[in-house]
């Protein structure tokens, strides 16, 4: 029997996470009590830890987490948010229930094949920066990530993919079918789970960016083999199949924290520059990254016929000789050493993987500035490591 004598001032004690969150939300009355056991020779001793804290005005910076001056880099962020991320991936796990066992089985061979859950943490972010203080967004960063999981499986039957993250997709394992079906799961399951929240704007944010991608991944097939696409079409098809769902993701938390219709569109519109730069970054490092890194065969754009920025670069600027090389390895979708070593020497001679890359710097520039509309904080100090990091991985 443990007693106590209550203060006169009434005192009030926030749980810390490991990242030194104090969360005013998760208070739990006037005293914490902690209980630890010491073996002494044979007797195991209890002690009870008493910790007093004064119950505080809540602010919006008390939901943000670490010192922000130790937010550097990429790793840096990861770590930092690491007790964040493991509640989406908490939320992941629960919402893989499927009383089909080959739905969990399939779903589960790609949702843990190494993905970075980089759109999750894009949201958590967004919700932080706009001073969301509670948990609903480990939820809702698993709902984002069931959709990005649908798009892969159904993309990889698309491109005839072999591989995705460096191991076999879906599509070699169990089929094409089955990799289309569980993609459908995973996209109803998302909306099943999203309408829980009975969150209209919510809704809308999530519905027409699925609805957004899905035309951007007809209009890349309608251009699919054509090397004459204007860049206004490419810029147009990222903007809609990658970029959609980020700034969807950015919004969505800046809706959960009930943020301003202004900090819901500039956090919108900081998504939308960090996910074309990061396609653009991505279909460069075709051309030009470690094959093992990326999980998947250099030039292999190329091979499938997709005409991406650095290629229409060079494609305006190389020989007719070399254009009509790269059309007829386009059409005809076959691709030698020698000839992608030729491409590459074109590429670097004409500066088209600069060039490309500086569109790339160029929208994640835009992308930062969306960042100066909200006060200095370290979820504002993440998102723009988050944004150079969309350019400089796996390079």
């Amino acid at each position: 029997m443990y007693g106590m004598k209550h203060a006169r001032n009434l005192w009030w004690v926030t749980l810390s996470s490991a990242q030194g969150d104090h969360h005013p939300y998760v208070t739990m009355g006037p005293y914490w009590m902690g209980h630890s056991s010491v073996k002494i020779g044979k007797v195991y001793t209890s002690f009870i830890c008493l910790t007093l804290f004064p119950r505080l005005p809540y602010h919006p910076r008390m939901a943000q987490s670490p010192a922000i001056a130790t937010l550097h880099s990429m790793s840096d962020v990861w770590d930092a948010y690491r007790g964040e991320l493991d509640g989406v991936e908490d939320r992941v796990r629960g919402n893989l229930d499927s009383s089909v066992t080959l739905v969990n089985t399939v779903a589960a061979h790609i949702l843990s094949g190494g993905g970075k859950r980089i759109r999750p943490l894009l949201l958590l972010l967004s919700a932080r920066l706009c001073g969301y203080p509670g948990a609903d967004h480990h939820q809702l960063g698993s709902i984002v990530e069931f959709i990005h999981t649908a798009t892969l499986l159904h993309d990889d039957v698309v491109d005839d993919a072999d591989l995705r993250r460096g191991r076999r997709a879906a599509r070699k394992v169990w089929g094409n079918q089955i990799s289309i079906l569980v993609g459908d799961y995973l996209y109803t399951k998302a909306m099943c789970k999203v309408v829980e929240f009975q969150n209209q704007g919510i809704n809308e944010v999530l519905a027409e960016a699925c609805n957004k991608m899905a035309e951007g991944e007809v209009l890349q097939l309608y251009y699919n083999g054509n090397p004459s696409m204007p860049e206004l079409e490419y810029i147009k098809i990222v903007e809609h199949k990658t970029a959609g769902l980020i700034a969807a993701a950015c919004r969505m938390g800046a809706i959960l924290a009930e943020a301003s219709e202004t900090q819901q569109e500039a956090l919108f519109r900081f998504g939308q520059y960090l996910g074309i730069a990061f396609q653009v970054a991505d279909d460069t490092l075709d051309y030009i990254a470690n094959g093992e890194s990326l999980g998947k065969t250099i030039g292999q754009d190329l091979r499938q016929g997709k005409a991406t920025l650095p290629l229409l670069h060079l494609l305006q600027h190389c020989s007719e000789q070399d254009r009509q090389m790269i059309k007829d390895r386009m059409e005809t979708r076959t691709l030698s050493t020698s000839e992608l070593e030729r491409i590459l020497f074109l590429m670097a001679d004409f500066g088209s993987i600069t060039y490309a890359m500086d569109r790339a710097n160029t929208y994640i520039a835009a992308a930062k500035h969306e960042l100066e509309r909200f006060d200095d904080s370290t979820a504002r100090r993440a998102l723009s490591v988050a944004a150079d990091y969309m350019i400089t991985r796996d390079r």
